[in-house]
Parts: C-alpha cells; structure tokens; sequence
C-alpha cells in the first residue's frame, strides 16, 4: 500500500509483498444468469417456550459486519505513527465479510462497466483537492461489478488515471471472472483516510490524494491515480514493526491461504502483470501484498 497518512492516515490503503502458491477464491463457479435483488421478507413467528436454536443460527448471517468494526481507534505508535497493533480479533481470522450499503447492486450477473471523467458530487466526496500531484481533468470514474465474500454481485466504484483506465478495467474483469472476493470496493473519502486508526479497515481503491507511509513530502503514486490496493486487511502492509491494517495480524502467515488474499501465481497478481503493473508483494524491504502499480513503486 505504499501511502501515508498525515495526522494518521487511514494510512497506508496501500500496503504490499509475498503471498501464498495461488489466490483463495470462492470455490463454487457459477454460470451468469440474471438476478435481482431481493425485496425485503419481513418473518412472524408465534413465541414458542422452547425456541429452536438450531433454527435461529442457521438462519443467523454468516457474512453479517460486526457491530464494532471501525468504531474503537486504537492508541498511536509514536514509532511507526500508525496505530499499535494488537492480535487480530477471532471473527477477523478468516475475514468473509458483506459490503456495507453504499451504491445499488446491479440487477444481474453480467459484466458491465462504465468510464467516464470525474462527476462533481464524486470528485466532493474523495479525496482530491488542487494541491493533489493529478489534475482532476485526468482522473476517471470507473463502476463496475465484483463479487462479494457473501457470494453475490455488488456495484463497486474506482478513482484511476484516464491514461490506465483501460488497463485497470481489463483487471478487474478477469478477477470478476475468477469470483475472486472483495469485501468492499469505493472511493476513499476524507474520513476514510483522515480519521482514527482503527486498524480493520479493508476498502479496495485506486486514488487518494496522500503521501508515502512516514513521509510528509513525498507523494504516493496513489496520490497519482496509478496505484491500486485491493483488500487491505487480508492482503497488509508490513515494514518493520509498521503493521496495516493494524490488526490484520492473522495474515501475515501468507502460507495460510483464505478467500481474498492475493499470491504469485494467483488471478490477481497474473492480470495486473499482464498489463504490466508490479506488486508489492515482490519487493526486498518490505512486504505491501495489497499494493499494485503501474511504476511498480
């Protein structure tokens, strides 16, 4: 993830390096049929003295965010100007989680995308301003589909470079293809990368106006819309002691492969360097195995 967060960065949503054989990927393939989102089923029951409990966790959602992720910022490293880490929470081990509610989902399984320059209600919410290294003439918006860890289609949305636009869609058509899971995918806002370290945080994005992780001069090539990171918190940010997300501890043993991490070979790693773009996961003196690029940097 190759960033940095100036007060404390939601920090590095770019951070890389070595991973598993392959990337874990749903296993089920499924044929492309059209769908619909479901309306809302509202269930009645009459009380029962003895209620059926194995009922009630079959029916539980597996996929459900826990009520308190994002909401306890964690104390400061004075070090690292991260926050400290701490061991991953049991129900982050294997993290499958759905993506909060944020664009429509699309109506069907097919592949469909759309580039075009950056709306002005969406250049508001991120995180670009005139100083940023980008003018934002050469950024395009980007919405396409991805397959979520609860196994259906959801609208994701993308800031990158006009000039990769066509490369990066050309990506993340082949990871769609494969099912390869990401929990959520967005445009990083102000609060996104401004707020309190929380150390759960795992937004797969393009472009954030930022500069590189311990640096307060030195752009980021996010920051240049030509740097992606894709599921931070399975795929962290390790230098030293430095750990991002801060309590993505459980997965920096790359040998235990679980859906959303990215590995050399793997779908992930194999499309981005098909177009040329290198990995964090390959560098020597740190491990950033979200991190892609089209510098490699």
């Amino acid at each position: 993830m190759r960033a940095t967060r100036t007060g404390f960065v939601a920090a590095c949503l770019a951070l890389v390096a070595g991973c598993s054989a392959q990337d874990a990927v749903p296993s089920p393939a499924v044929t492309s049929v059209q769908t619909e989102t479901p309306a809302p089923v509202v269930v009645t029951a009459t009380p029962s003295p003895e209620p059926d409990q194995t009922s009630v966790t079959a029916d539980a959602n597996p996929y459900a965010r826990p009520l308190w992720l994002g909401a306890n910022p964690l104390a400061i490293d004075s070090a690292t100007a991260l926050g400290k880490r701490a061991a991953t929470p049991e129900a982050l081990r294997d993290r499958q989680l759905e993506p909060r509610a944020f664009l429509p989902d699309p109506s069907t399984e097919e592949w469909v995308t759309n580039t075009g320059p950056v709306r002005a209600d969406v250049a508001k919410r991120s995180t670009w301003a005139s100083n940023c290294p980008v003018a934002l003439e050469d950024l395009s918006y980007i919405t396409m589909p991805y397959w979520g860890f609860d196994q259906q289609v959801h609208q994701g949305e993308m800031l990158i470079h006009s000039d990769v636009a066509a490369d990066v869609v050309s990506v993340f058509e082949k990871i769609y293809a494969a099912r390869f899971p990401i929990e959520e995918m967005r445009v990083i806002s102000l609060s996104d990368r401004d707020s309190p370290a929380t150390g759960d945080q795992n937004v797969t994005s393009g472009f954030t106006c930022r500069t590189i992780v311990g640096t307060s001069t030195v752009w980021s090539e996010h920051s240049k819309g030509i740097a992606i990171d894709i599921n931070p918190f399975h795929n962290p940010y390790l230098r030293g002691d430095a750990l991002f997300p801060e309590l993505a501890e459980a997965y920096l043993d790359r040998d235990n492969a679980r859906p959303g991490m990215i590995g050399d070979p793997g779908v992930v790693y194999d499309a981005f360097e098909a177009i040329g773009w290198g990995w964090g996961g390959n560098w020597a003196t740190h491990d950033d195995w979200m991190h892609f690029s089209s510098t490699g940097g």
